[in-house]
């Protein structure tokens, strides 16, 4: 277990700063640019990396927590996921992103600065509590389901794993989601729900990457065979 957090907390490293160079270079400005429309076209963005710290820190931070727990959850159901090292790696960061992001944005998209919500703190806190939840239990179904159609045809399997997040769709559409209002256009608004969704996707397959990268660099150190010395 110590092991597992170990590689868990490396990996998280070189994912939070890769999210974070994200948050900074791309995110930050981008951020800068839509919040011009909410104060009237009244200053210019770019890039300002003394403001953005706070952010490349965070992401940072946020990144060693969920490698972390990215670790440990894999260290536990290692023998539920198929596959080999690397395609275990990456269906757990699939799953996780479902979970953390994926499921509860079906039901409440990210908004750009600015933005009205249309329901209270209150609603969308219970809202993407249960979309989190019910993504969860939609992947582990999926696991489920791979696996007990084991010896059918791959297609077969595919679709019997895939059935499983019908249920997260389904949620997400009888869900209470009215939109939002604010200054910024509707294309600025898709442009910024699409950078969000590309950092927390390259967040999950940095963090899947560098975590089969260390599980390999342990196995291949357990192989070595030390050589005796001659006297």
């Amino acid at each position: 277990m110590y092991d597992a957090l170990k590689r868990g907390v490396g990996a998280g490293a070189v994912a939070g700063v890769a999210y974070g160079l994200f948050v900074a270079l791309v995110a930050t400005p981008a951020i800068a640019f839509a919040e011009t429309f909410e104060a009237g076209h009244g200053h210019e963005s770019g890039i300002d990396l003394v403001a953005a710290a706070p952010s490349v820190v965070g992401g940072g931070l946020f990144g060693l927590l969920l490698g972390a727990a990215f670790g440990v959850v894999y260290y536990l159901f290692e023998p539920a996921l198929p596959g080999a090292t690397d395609t275990r790696n990456y269906l757990l960061a699939a799953a996780g992103f479902v979970t953390v992001s994926g499921a509860p944005w079906l039901a409440l998209p990210p908004q750009a600065p600015g933005a009205e919500y249309a329901l209270g703190s209150d609603a969308r806190l219970v809202i993407y509590a249960g979309m989190m939840a019910l993504g969860a239990l939609a992947c582990a179904l999926s696991a489920l389901a791979w696996r007990r159609a084991e010896g059918t045809a791959t297609v077969a399997r595919a679709a019997a794993a895939l059935l499983p997040f019908g249920l997260v769709v389904a949620a997400a559409f009888f869900a209470s989601t009215a939109s939002s209002s604010g200054p910024i256009p509707d294309g600025l608004a898709t442009a910024y729900r699409g950078l969000v969704v590309v950092g927390q996707v390259l967040l999950w397959m940095t963090l899947a990457t560098a975590h089969t990268w260390l599980l390999d660099r342990t196995a291949a150190s357990e192989l070595t065979i030390p050589r005796e010395t001659p006297h």
